[in-house]
């Protein structure tokens, strides 16, 4: 497996440390992905963090183009299906993920079983996210993940708070506050390392994983 990284931001540098931390080809890192010739992206998977705007417009390059695509993006999820339709079209594995933390993973999976156990014993619930000054959308596509997946386990879609604070990497809360007591949820990034390492994962995964999938679908499966 070969890989072309685009946006080559601070996650991008993170991606490009874990591929050569674990000997996996880079072709490629660049901020203009419909550049790549045609020929070289049928050989790679596309690792994209860019902006939603930019996806926005590469995304039927994205999909016509390149051997397979991992999208740690967020901010584009009003335009999913057409998204999937471009990929599934193509014949292009995609794998898509709010977030690619394992370790939030996880906390996806204590939050729906704990909605399942918390369901109709009066219960509200609340989603809070802090993250770094420079992240372009709010909420984070990991909170509207969260609230989601607590609105289908529950019954009731929470609030979500959001914060942009110096350069945190990401915390999420949630919690489920009663007349007698609270439960709460959290997850503390120390870097952006874990969503790294959960990319390239990802990539590996596009290998044997044909479709449009969704990464935590795949994880917690």
């Amino acid at each position: 497996m070969k890989v072309i990284i685009s946006g080559y931001g601070k996650m991008g540098h993170m991606v490009e440390a874990v591929l050569q931390r674990r000997g996996i080809p880079l072709e490629c890192a660049t901020e203009d992905v419909c550049a790549v010739p045609e020929e070289v992206a049928r050989e790679c998977v596309c690792i994209d963090f860019t902006t939603p705007a930019a996806f926005r417009a590469n995304y039927p390059t994205l999909a016509a183009k390149f051997k397979a695509v991992v999208v740690g993006t967020t901010g584009w999820y009003d335009i999913k299906e057409e998204v999937f339709a471009a990929f599934e079209a193509a014949g292009t594995p995609m794998i898509w993920g709010s977030n690619f933390s394992v370790g939030v993973l996880a906390l996806f999976a204590g939050i729906e079983r704990s909605c399942e156990v918390l369901r109709g014993h009066g219960y509200t619930p609340h989603v809070e996210e802090i993250h770094h000054i420079h992240k372009l959308d709010a909420p984070s596509g990991t909170a509207k993940s969260i609230a989601a997946l607590i609105e289908g386990a529950l019954g009731e879609l929470p609030e979500i708070g959001a914060q942009r604070i110096g350069e945190v990497p990401g915390t999420h809360t949630a919690t489920f506050t009663s007349g007698v007591d609270r439960l709460s949820f959290t997850h503390e990034a120390f870097s952006r390392q874990g969503f790294a390492e959960g990319a390239v994962d990802a990539a590996l995964l596009t290998e044997t994983t044909p479709g449009v999938h969704e990464f935590k679908d795949l994880i917690l499966k």
